[in-house]
């Protein structure tokens, strides 16, 4: 566990220095990838959803 999270610390860090650090909830979907807890396609396919701009009318 420890692992995991060095390195999302690390990830956290890159993403800092670009000027968009990680919030709790990519901290935790990132703990759950790490752990096996998640798949990548289940990830991006909710991201997508979450993100998807529904046209308005």
């Amino acid at each position: 566990m420890r692992d995991i999270e060095a390195k999302i610390r690390n990830i956290n860090g890159s993403m800092a220095i670009e000027g968009m650090p990680l919030t709790e909830e990519d901290k935790t979907r990132l703990r759950d990838l790490l752990m096996g807890k998640s798949s990548y396609d289940t990830v991006v396919e909710q991201l997508v959803q979450k993100h998807r701009k529904v046209p308005t009318a």
